[in-house]
Formats: C-alpha cells, structure tokens, sequence
C-alpha cells in the first residue's frame, strides 16, 4: 500500500497547533496554569477557531499512525507491549518529573503557595490528595497519552478477537464517497447535540463518558483510514465541501458565543443548536484537513522523519516549558506582544534542547518517547 506522507505532515502540524495554542491559553479569559497580566477577550476568536477540531484530529492522526506501528510489530502482543513500553514511560515520568512545576506555579499565582518547589515537590506533590482544590500528583496535559494509552489496549482487543479484514471492507464501503463526510458527522452531531449538549470534557478518565463518545471513534477510524484508499479518495475529493461546512459551523459557533457571551446567562434552547454547530465545525474542518494533506502534501522531506518522531517529545515538555517561563515573565512588566513572541520563542527552543538532548542519552529516551536505540 502507498504510504502518505500527508497524514505524517498533518500529525506534525496537529501537534504545533496545540502547543501555540497551549500559549494562547496564558492569554485568553479562560482558566488555565498561569495567565497573564495581559488576558484580552478578543483573544478566543482564534482559539474557538480550533476548540471544536484539534483534539479529536490529535486522536485520527494517533490512530493512522497506530496501523503502521502494529503492521511493523510481531503480533497483537507485540503491538501492545511495545506502545505500553512507548507510552507508559513517559507518562509515569512525566506526572512525576515534568508536570510538578506547572502545579506549583499554579498554587504561587492563584493560591499564594510559601513554599518553593524543591519543598513543594518533596513533601507535597505526592501526597495523593489535594491541595487547595488542586489533586495532586496530577497528569495535566499528559491526559492525552493515559487515554491514548487506554484507547490501545481497547485497539488491540479489536484487533486480536475481531476478523478486522471483514471490518476493514465494510469501512471501506461504508466511508467511500459521501459517507466519509455524512457518517462522521452524524455521529458528532448525535454526541454535541443529543446525547451531551454544551457538556465539558474533565480529563480524568473515569467520569468523561463525553470525551470518550468522541475519541474513541475518532481513534478508531483513523486507524481503519491508514489501509482505506476509498475513503482517502473520497476526502481528496470532498474536502472543498468539508472546508464549507466547517466553516459554518464556526460561524455559527462564533455568534452565539458573542451573542451570550459569558456574562449573560445563556438560555437551554440554544444548547442543542450550539452542539450541533460544533460538531459540523468538528468534522467539516477534520475531513477538509485530511483531504488536503494528502492531496497537496503527500510528498517526503529531509525533516520529515525527524520532525514525526520530534513532535511526542515535543507534547511531552511544551507545557511546563510555558507555564514556568511565564511564571519567570510576570514580575518584567512586558506587554503582551513582548510575553507572546517570548513563549513562543523559549518554547520552540526549549523543546528542541529537550527532544536533541534526550535522543542522545540512551537512558533518556524512553522517558521522552522515543524508541530505545
């Protein structure tokens, strides 16, 4: 089967707009680690612009690229203990060494927490409880890969017990033409507008039936997508449709933000509505990216395959990186333009220092995600 190089440019892409977006939330009147003295509302336009899209996209490009590692693993078993090595590690290390200064930064700004973080991190992160309403230790962002993590094991259940060639045909005549765009959409729209309308994701796994409704079929039909050239097909060619639709559900998305906006309560008619606009804007825009990478980006580079194997490492640090930075950044007194073009900078390069530093230490590179020499 041909490879796609489009859905390795589209992981990479899908994973710098959640780190730029990781910034954004510093800046934006939305709760967050740290924020700064420079919170704008006009500043959730762009970030309603991808609230729909980037984290369901996050779990289609995992599961595409979940087909090629179980092609490349000997057996179902194999499969597993290899992304549970892959993925495990770097949580476990990351709750305990990589998320703990985000928590202590957030207990300093919002808590007046005393204490500095070598005490913090001795006596209080591990005290499995909470602390000022903070649980602790915690994941943070690193949700991603425990329930990536969980989404596997379901994978490799399907795979070991289920005939997936039948399953793979009946996708591939399911999701050719139209049903690429309508079958999708209709199941965000039964999850956003029906069953959990304006209903909130927790991360935490056990109570986030939600976030499960959506990710779980995302997961899984980006890891039927890696072997369905109909399906690919029929996404080259809709995706102009797909931008459309996208596009109006964000549009419709943005007017009743700024129609109820949170200062004004908003009435329980509008849920539904709203529901139903995220998920058009959900699918429409997931579908149209899909399509246009592998149509018009569908082509290797020199930093290709640095760059796919940079971006979990990459996830891994970015965070802590702008929470401590910003941290360091509030007592300066800079505008916002000067906080912005800091992050971004300090973020890009301590994730660089992070990912080459790590790569070369053997000892390191299953903590940050990389596989073993």
């Amino acid at each position: 089967m041909a490879r796609h190089y489009g859905m390795d440019w589209l992981r990479v892409g899908a994973f710098g707009l959640l780190i730029l977006y990781h910034i954004g939330m510093v800046f934006v009147p939305w709760n967050f680690h740290v924020k700064s003295s420079h919170v704008e509302d006009w500043t959730t336009l762009p970030m309603m612009a991808t609230n729909a899209w980037r984290l369901p996209l996050l779990f289609v490009v995992s599961g595409y690229a979940s087909r090629a590692l179980l092609r490349r693993s000997v057996g179902v078993g194999g499969f597993l203990a290899n992304r549970s090595w892959r993925l495990l590690a770097p949580l476990v290390f990351g709750i305990a060494v990589i998320v703990p200064p985000q928590s202590w930064v957030e207990l300093v700004t919002k808590y007046h927490y005393a204490a500095g973080f070598p005490y913090f991190w001795l006596h209080d992160y591990f005290r499995f409880g909470m602390l000022d309403g903070i649980v602790l230790p915690t994941w943070n962002h690193l949700w991603f890969v425990g329930y990536l993590w969980v989404y596997t094991v379901v994978l490799a259940g399907l795979v070991a017990l289920v005939r997936t060639e039948v399953l793979q045909r009946l996708f591939d005549r399911a999701f050719a033409g139209w049903g690429v765009l309508v079958i999708p959409m209709l199941w965000a729209l039964a999850v956003h507008a029906w069953w959990f309308p304006m209903a909130g994701e927790t991360h935490a796994l056990v109570d986030d039936t939600m976030a499960h409704f959506m990710y779980v079929p995302d997961f899984l039909f980006g890891f039927a997508l890696a072997r369905s050239e109909p399906a690919l097909a029929a996404l080259r060619r809709y995706w102009p449709v797909a931008a459309v639709l996208g596009l109006a559900g964000f549009a419709c998305v943005v007017t009743i933000e700024y129609s109820w906006p949170p200062s004004v309560p908003t009435p329980r008619w509008v849920y539904r509505p709203y529901g139903a606009a995220h998920a058009v804007q959900q699918w429409g825009t997931i579908a149209a990216l899909i399509g246009v990478a592998d149509r018009w980006l569908n082509r290797d580079a020199p930093w290709r395959a640095m760059l796919t194997e940079a971006v979990f490492p990459f996830y891994i640090i970015h965070q802590t990186i702008i929470v401590v930075v910003m941290f360091w950044l509030l007592p300066l007194g800079l505008s916002g333009n000067a906080e912005f073009a800091i992050l971004v900078a300090a973020t890009v390069a301590g994730c660089w220092a992070f990912y080459l530093g790590g790569r070369a230490v053997p000892l390191l590179r299953p903590l940050i995600g990389l596989r073993a020499r």
